[in-house]
């Protein structure tokens, strides 16, 4: 029976229009697509690549993401 891990990805767009996906539980995780699936599609692939590399050990919990706006 295969097991499971869930993952955040935290998506942005670049300057020329692409999706970038980063995974911030995994060291250099990151990978980009023309659209959200493809994006969606690349970031799997990308973690399971990570994952491979045996050096993941404990992952940490994701906490989350806070905007914070700043007045000059």
């Amino acid at each position: 029976m295969a097991t499971s891990q869930e993952f955040y990805v935290v998506i942005e767009r670049d300057e020329d229009g692409f999706y970038v996906g980063e995974v911030p539980q995994l060291r250099a995780c990151y990978t980009q697509g023309r659209t959200l699936d493809e994006l969606m599609d690349n970031i799997k692939e990308v973690i399971k690549l990570c994952l491979e590399e045996g050096d993941v050990g404990v992952l940490p919990e994701f906490v989350g993401i806070q905007k914070v706006e700043i007045v000059d």
